[in-house]
């Protein structure tokens, strides 16, 4: 078979979690920040591409979202074949050896912890030095793009930006599933793709992307305050992120092909 079945991947992903559950914490770190720093590469050409067509953006809106979609997913595409430790994705793997007690509470809070906070440093360190001291977003159209974007993630209520977190990672962690059912480079990469796309078109919100989006935009002059960022985005992006991931993709699947 030329793929692995959807039981196959939950065995996958199982032994993933378990991997990454006992990496040393300088080495998670390390992966941490180069997949906080990969997301928001993604970003950055997003928003690049995507921002750099205003007059498609006021005649036809959904063309510009698919713009910044189809952009942004090289960012997971680099944490899964380059490799790298991304957050919202071991949100997911962690559930099943969870489930069956292959890996404690612990180790999950641990890895998630470590994870978080290195995906932080990684997508704060691309906003600084690659992105404002650099002055990509220092001119139009890109500069009104980034602080529109920063106004509508932190405009949002509490329960919108949560229900948005959780369609985000559900696909986010579905496009995860989707590479580990590829066994080439090719199928990995169209196995990401799409789902990536389709929730960045959507305007779902993802937490580590927002890392990137709000604090350059913050950087680069926005209205918006490191308080709003934190409150009124990231943490009901971030809980929503771990409804999408460990409930909707990882629980689901190991109820349905646990042993």
């Amino acid at each position: 078979m030329s793929y692995n079945t959807p039981k196959q991947i939950v065995e996958i992903v199982n032994d993933v979690a378990k991997s990454k559950a006992y990496t040393s914490v300088p080495k998670t770190l390390v992966l941490a920040f180069l997949a906080g720093a990969y997301i928001a590469i993604g970003g950055l050409l997003a928003i690049i591409i995507g921002g750099g067509v205003p007059g498609i953006a006021e005649s036809n809106p959904g063309i510009q979202k698919f713009l910044m979609g189809a952009a942004f997913p090289i960012g997971l595409m680099l944490c899964a074949i380059a490799g790298a430790d991304l957050f919202t994705g071991n949100t997911a793997y962690f559930i099943p050896p969870l489930m069956s007690k292959k890996i404690s509470v612990g180790l999950l809070l641990r890895n998630w912890t470590l994870v978080y906070a290195g995906n932080f440093i990684g997508a704060i360190f691309v906003a600084y030095f690659m992105v404002t001291l650099t002055g990509i977003f220092s001119s139009s159209p890109w500069l009104e793009t980034i602080y529109n974007i920063a106004d509508s993630k932190t405009s949002a209520s509490f329960l919108q930006v949560f229900l948005k977190g959780i369609g985000a990672n559900w696909l986010v962690a579905l496009a995860m599933w989707l590479a580990y059912a590829s066994k080439d480079i090719t199928g990995k990469i169209l196995g990401i793709w799409f789902p990536v796309m389709a929730f960045v078109a959507i305007g779902f919100e993802h937490s580590i992307a927002n890392m990137f989006f709000i604090p350059a935009a913050i950087f680069n002059g926005a209205s918006v305050t490191w308080y709003d960022f934190f409150i009124h985005n990231l943490i009901p992006a971030t809980l929503g992120n771990i409804v999408g991931g460990s409930g909707l993709v990882g629980l689901i699947y190991f109820y349905i092909y646990k042993d």
